[in-house]
């Protein structure tokens, strides 16, 4: 199948920059919107989702994904309405939920129908709680109380503030890490801006990895959160 590398740089800025640019929104749309505008537009981490003949896979809700949305956003730097809803409504007759067509849903939602039910991709994600038993899944929702002193917050600190206050860590090193920010739904704005982080350091995020110790140097024995 035809395909479309990722936007990059100036590129980006020269294709998805101005009017008439994006994925158009149409009734409730924007959770998968904004989703799929983040996993593909100006990265290929998950472009397998794209072309892989997962065990599993769905070949008509990939090839519309992969034609109707991922190569015209590459290519055009435009998505039309009619084609998100196209997938909507494969996704509405595979997940067997009548409001993937109409409603507002929560992107985990999406993402787990798709990548696991309907293409079969194994979880992105391994994290472990207090030493309990290793948890899987494909995406991170940030989990945290309203703290005063973050008004305007990077991704790096909320990220490290939402695992600290979780007692989580990273089992190994995420080939992709999707995020999903403490912003979203009609009513729910815990930050009025959110800064993207360019890079994340997950150095104190991954359970047993060796670290410098803050006082004297050498590897650490012992943290303190």
């Amino acid at each position: 199948p035809e395909s479309f590398p990722p936007l990059r740089n100036e590129e980006a800025v020269r294709v998805l920059q101005g009017r008439m640019k994006g994925i158009q929104g149409h009734c409730n749309s924007c959770y998968m919107d904004a989703a799929l505008f983040s996993l593909f537009s100006c990265t290929s981490v998950l472009d397998s989702m794209l072309f892989m003949p997962f065990p599993l896979c769905d070949r008509n809700v990939q090839g519309i994904l992969r034609d109707e949305i991922v190569n015209p956003l590459r290519r055009n730097g435009f998505v039309r309405a009619s084609s998100v809803m196209h997938l909507r409504e494969q996704l509405t007759d595979k997940g067997q939920c009548s409001s993937f067509t109409n409603a507002e849903k929560d992107p985990e939602e999406f993402l787990n129908l798709i990548m696991q039910q309907i293409l079969g991709i194994e979880p992105l994600l391994k994290l472990q709680s207090g030493g309990q038993k290793e948890q899987e899944c494909y995406c991170y929702q940030i989990f945290m109380d309203k703290q005063e002193d973050l008004v305007v917050p990077d991704v790096q600190q909320l990220v490290e503030r939402s695992f600290l206050s979780s007692d989580l860590k990273l089992v190994e090193i995420p080939s992709c890490f999707i995020i999903q920010m403490p912003r979203f739904g009609k009513e729910y704005k815990m930050f009025s801006k959110i800064i993207p982080s360019l890079e994340l350091d997950i150095t104190d995020l991954l359970l047993d990895s060796p670290r410098e110790c803050c006082l004297c140097g050498d590897v650490a024995t012992l943290e303190c959160s």
